[in-house]
């Protein structure tokens, strides 16, 4: 972060200064965890629904914290407001109108926003210092606390923009006033919470309508819902995907043995042979919205296989794949999961076992899909069902809230225990022990609040107990 006084600070925020020094000086990151403060850092205390940022404010300054951001005085350096969370956004606005060379890239969508993500910073950092959200960060705290990692020498800031119903992304915008923005798609999840597949669109829509008119809008040529959206914005608009209207066209693809993605991409009429390590087809969209936004923002075309073929993903637990001593392979997909990515994966699993032959089997260890709403047991009814034609050798529902996805397999085929519902993720974890062998892969996906990742990361440091 820009070093700032206490009293700059206050004036940013509409606050007041609460402690000894208005001169005091905060010159490192903000952090509402105050177990991760920096020295000079700002602590900035939320009051949640089951902890109270404000208790650790004081051991916060103590760790070296210059000052906190509060709700009431509690005796230390400080910035006291109504409502951190709401100064949070002012104080990132005010830090970006201070860095005008700064290009902010804000990426929203359905699924794919964190891989994208990655994929642009790992791309663009080859241009400039890149600042971008550690993980998920892509609501009203985690876009400011990225935000306000930008300094002097940054050049580029990509905002992962997630959603829980309108106007949440046009708050965003207002914050990070984004140059370029990306729509990936538009699906059904959080439909629960929208109401509809179109009120979705028309949340996302809202990044491309804040875009300024010498802005790029980046948007899928193959999502309806989201072509439609060029005519809601003023900036430049150029498509990526598999249309023959994309302007960053993605073809031929297909995976490697070890489920990583190898596609082409053209643009003018020049193609680039591409080989990532990302495992799955659908992560293709994702490699040509990223190089879509790259090559607007400065980025050679022909830098981009290079720059590619040495990416590594920073987010984990998003088709992480590792594979045990004794030869089990183990898909971690267990940060999150829709139907779409849910589809996905199990393609992707599929695909993978197919190419390794018939002595491979797989096994799809799936959890509950949250925030489907009135959907949500056609939508997991759905997911058992594909299980079965994409020929999964065996389903492992974990938890009762997913049992819909157990009961459309058994509905689906003939099937003699190829699918199990468990109630737990201990259960699944001793079920994959004593059934998976030398050359299985094991794909684990679900919702985040499912906690899946554990029967992942159970199974990678149990491997003695794995039959070989």
């Amino acid at each position: 972060m820009i070093a700032l006084t206490l009293a700059e600070l206050a004036r940013a925020v509409n606050g007041t200064v609460a402690g000894p020094s208005l001169e005091t000086v905060i010159d490192g990151p903000a952090s509402v965890d105050s177990r991760e403060i920096a020295v000079g850092g700002l602590f900035v205390a939320v009051s949640g629904e089951h902890v109270d940022g404000h208790d650790f404010a004081e051991q916060a300054v103590a760790d070296g914290a210059a000052a906190a951001l509060v709700q009431r005085d509690l005796g230390v350096p400080a910035v006291v407001v109504p409502d951190t969370v709401e100064a949070l956004g002012l104080l990132a606005h005010h830090v970006l109108s201070q860095l005008p060379s700064l290009r902010v890239i804000g990426i929203t969508g359905s699924q794919g926003k964190t891989s994208t993500k990655d994929l642009v910073a790992s791309l663009l950092a080859s241009s400039g210092e890149t600042i971008a959200p550690i993980g998920s960060l892509n609501n009203e705290i985690g876009v400011p606390l990225t935000a306000l990692r930008a300094t002097e020498s940054t050049r580029f800031l990509v905002v992962e923009m997630g959603a829980r119903g309108r106007g949440h992304i046009q708050y965003l915008t207002t914050m990070v006033q984004p140059a370029v923005g990306a729509v990936l798609n538009v699906g059904v999840a959080h439909v629960g919470e929208f109401g509809s597949q179109q009120a979705i669109a028309e949340s996302k829509g809202e990044l491309v309508e804040a875009l300024p008119s010498d802005g790029v809008a980046v948007l899928n040529a193959d999502d309806d819902n989201v072509r439609a959206m060029a005519a809601r914005t003023a900036a430049d608009v150029v498509l990526f995907g598999s249309s023959p209207k994309a302007d960053v066209r993605v073809d031929d693809i297909s995976l490697d043995s070890l489920g990583r993605l190898r596609c082409t991409l053209d643009v003018d009429g020049v193609a680039h042979a591409l080989a990532v390590a990302l495992v799955g087809e659908h992560h293709a969209h994702n490699v040509a919205a990223a190089v879509a936004i790259a090559l607007n923002c400065g980025v050679a075309f022909d830098a981009v296989p290079a720059l590619l073929a040495g990416f590594e993903q920073t987010s984990k637990w998003r088709m992480e794949m590792s594979t045990t001593p004794n030869g089990v392979t183990i898909i971690n997909d267990a940060y999150n999961a829709n139907p779409d990515s849910m589809r996905a994966a199990l393609r992707t699993l599929a695909a993978l076992g197919h190419s390794r032959g018939p002595d491979c089997r797989t096994f799809a260890v799936l959890g509950e899909m949250r925030e489907l709403g009135a959907n949500s047991r056609d939508e997991h009814d759905a997911i058992g069902r594909l299980v079965v034609r994409l020929d999964v050798d065996q389903l492992v529902v974990v938890g009762a809230e997913a049992r819909a996805v157990h009961l459309g397999a058994c509905l689906e085929g003939s099937w003699d225990r190829e699918s199990v519902c468990v109630p737990d993720v201990d259960s699944a974890v001793d079920f994959v022990r004593a059934t998976a062998r030398r050359g299985d892969v094991v794909l684990v996906k679900a919702s985040r609040a499912a906690g899946l990742e554990r029967v992942a990361l159970a199974l990678i440091a149990g491997t003695d107990q794995v039959n070989v």
